[in-house]
């Protein structure tokens, strides 16, 4: 039996790093729920079976999630020590349901799947290539969306997707217009300043970008584009080679946290940790190449899920005291 969710605020569900339950030698999450202070984590992948043609949901492509129990056992055990996961459709790669479900009704029955499974109370839509570059897709996708919102009143909808200098590439734009035309509004739109910005200044540069992206699509006001903003970075080595680092992470959370950004988060949980050799010249899909204390960056998400926090309640909270693992910030490649 599926443990049930506690009752946790928006901000936690908006800090929740990603994790790959099924592979990457995954952390044991309660451990580093007790490590850490974080209490929440977002789940990764649903797609269509590996070679497509199909509408059911599977994890990675190749565990139906009407068979799993793997999955299952890392909720509860999360939920148990008081947590709670989201979980996200789509990523990098892969075939995903709106490629191959034949409506945006067939593929928000395919996702109901999954909320239903795992009593979830947040999904994530991670759209990104190749999917990205199919507006029909998209189209289903982001209907589906808004089917599981109407028909989940408590469920909390993130949407990530692909950052550019201009805030968004014309896909990511081709996005958000099409979710304009639906009169679709997620939680938060989170872009990923990663792989092509050499630094934190850039990172904040396209944060900027994207917030007036979401102002002129939507009409929004600044503060009402900002509550619907997230940044989804990467820890460590990038695909590209760039290096983000603690420090980088400590100047986009309080980036984050002062202009009331929704969503702070990063890829992955897994990378959590520190390589032998530090640098090994290498993206690594199980350490960051980057000198750090296990969970370093976790640490930071669950700041930003408790300042936040703190903050809509009226209750003002500083960042903790540095403790036994100070944060690592002179590691100085590639910035």
């Amino acid at each position: 039996m599926t443990v049930a969710p506690p009752t946790l605020s928006d901000s936690w569900y908006g800090s929740a790093p990603y994790v790959t339950p099924l592979y990457g030698n995954p952390p044991d999450l309660p451990k580093v729920m007790a490590e850490t202070g974080q209490k929440t984590f977002q789940l990764t992948f649903i797609q269509a079976p590996r070679g497509g043609g199909d509408c059911t949901p599977t994890w990675d492509g190749a565990v139906p999630v009407s068979a799993d129990t793997a999955v299952a056992r890392i909720i509860d055990g999360v939920r148990l020590a008081g947590g709670d996961v989201s979980v996200s459709i789509g990523g990098y790669g892969g075939t995903n349901l709106g490629q191959t479900c034949g409506s945006a009704e067939d593929t928000a029955n395919a996702y109901q799947q999954v909320i239903d499974k795992y009593a979830l109370r947040a999904i994530d839509f991670n759209l990104e290539e190749p999917e990205y570059s199919d507006p029909v897709a998209i189209t289903k996708e982001l209907r589906a969306a808004q089917i599981l919102q109407q028909n989940n009143p408590v469920l909390y909808v993130s949407v990530t997707t692909v950052a550019a200098p201009s805030g968004t590439t014309p896909q990511g734009q081709n996005l958000l217009n099409t979710a304009k035309a639906l009169n679709f509004t997620p939680n938060n739109y989170s872009i990923m300043p990663f792989n092509g910005f050499q630094n934190v200044g850039d990172q904040i540069a396209v944060l900027k970008k994207f917030h007036g992206v979401l102002m002129s699509t939507f009409g929004w006001d600044s503060a009402t584009a900002y509550a619907h903003e997230g940044a989804s970075l990467m820890n460590g080595r990038s695909d590209f080679g760039e290096y983000y680092t603690q420090a980088d992470f400590q100047t986009l959370l309080d980036y984050s946290i002062s202009h009331g950004l929704s969503r702070y988060t990063f890829w992955s949980l897994n990378r959590d940790r520190q390589c032998t050799p530090p640098d090994n010249g290498q993206t690594s899909g199980t350490c960051s190449s980057v000198p750090q204390h296990r969970w370093d960056f976790t640490r930071l998400t669950a700041q930003f899920a408790q300042r936040t926090t703190a903050m809509k309640v009226g209750v003002e909270i500083s960042p903790p005291a540095p403790d036994a693992h100070p944060v690592l910030s002179d590691h100085g490649v590639g910035r």
